[in-house]
């Protein structure tokens, strides 16, 4: 449904001037009613506008559908949260044999002892997995392939079986759609405007295409705990482990200290005093960010195509979630534009 001229079109379309943003897409999720707003473009070569029907790539945003689906996988006995993932891939670095040891839930919760994204050095285990947090969207990569195996299916056959299709996520997919071609946001580097992200293959760690209308709606099936048992769905938003103070990857040894409301669950970021989820997205030209409160019932997504989206984090959020939220202090702290 669009809302032109919507007092939250122009609250956004503001925002967009100030912060310098390329193009964006909002939806608030209240009680299980979602608003939708769109302002800014999606292609400053061809000047087209984001309208509520852009799809966006979101990035790490991927990495909580994800989680929803698998964790239903393990409602269902499919899976097992604790059993190693090598006893259906190789160990991925066979020299160590504490790499043999992750888990599901080591990389659910970014415990897994292995560093964010795959370099040109060979990968190597940092810590015992389960030893503290470290963000690391590599595990979700090796998560993939021992999920893939297990179900004998595709990754995006999975999540469309198990997430799309019940909850009517009509415009989202892990993998490049042709469907998308005349309504795709393109990123953005300050004014220039980079490659779309048309990803061939789905990856469990960053190539969700979406809209924020299906993203709300993910966000509104999570508030209710649709389709997980209560046990797991508690423990989804519940924090496993704190993360280390003023850092997202930490891998030289156990943190001195921890942050003291913001932890991690089994594929959400979580701040425990305030029954909230969050979860950020970041890939060049693109930043996203959802949080969910459980206490009010009520969520925001952002979606844009610009490296300077976040900055729109702390008003977006403080529009549906008011008050102070130690996530976006910590993540405006450590995630670059």
């Amino acid at each position: 449904m669009d809302f032109e001229d919507s007092p939250l079109d122009m609250h956004l379309q503001r925002l967009l001037a100030k912060e310098l943003v390329t193009g964006a897409s909002v939806a608030y999720v209240r009680k299980g009613s979602i608003e939708i707003a769109a302002a800014g473009l999606r292609d400053v070569g061809t000047a087209d506008p984001a309208n509520v029907r852009t799809v966006f790539p979101v990035a790490s945003l991927t990495k909580p559908v994800v989680s929803y689906a698998l964790l239903q996988l393990v409602d269902a006995g499919l899976l097992d949260l604790d059993e190693p993932l090598s006893r259906s891939i190789p160990p991925i670095v066979p020299e160590d044999p504490t790499s043999a040891l992750i888990t599901l839930r080591h990389v659910l919760t970014h415990t897994c002892g292995l560093e964010n994204i795959r370099g040109k050095e060979s990968v190597r285990m940092y810590f015992t997995p389960g030893s503290w947090f470290s963000y690391s969207s590599l595990g979700f990569s090796l998560l993939q392939s021992a999920v893939e195996i297990k179900t004998g299916q595709g990754l995006e056959a999975t999540l469309r079986r198990l997430v799309f299709e019940p909850l009517g996520m009509d415009s989202s997919s892990l993998e490049w759609q042709e469907r998308f071609l005349s309504n795709t946001a393109s990123p953005h580097d300050e004014e220039e405007r980079l490659e779309t992200h048309c990803p061939s293959k789905a990856n469990a760690s960053y190539s969700l295409l979406t809209t924020a209308h299906d993203y709300g709606v993910f966000v509104a099936a999570v508030l209710r705990g649709d389709r997980l048992k209560r046990s797991t769905w508690e423990k989804w938003l519940t924090a496993n482990v704190m993360v280390p103070k003023g850092a997202i990857v930490h891998l030289g040894g156990p943190p001195s200290a921890t942050e003291a409301d913001i932890g991690w669950g089994l594929g959400w970021g979580v701040e425990p005093s305030q029954s909230t989820f969050f979860q950020w997205g970041k890939m060049s030209g693109v930043r996203a960010f959802v949080m969910g409160s459980l206490k009010q019932q009520a969520g925001v997504v952002l979606l844009t195509n610009s490296n300077r989206g976040l900055r729109m984090m702390d008003s977006i959020t403080h529009e549906g979630l008011p008050g102070e939220h130690a996530a976006i202090r910590w993540l405006a702290d450590n995630v670059s534009e």
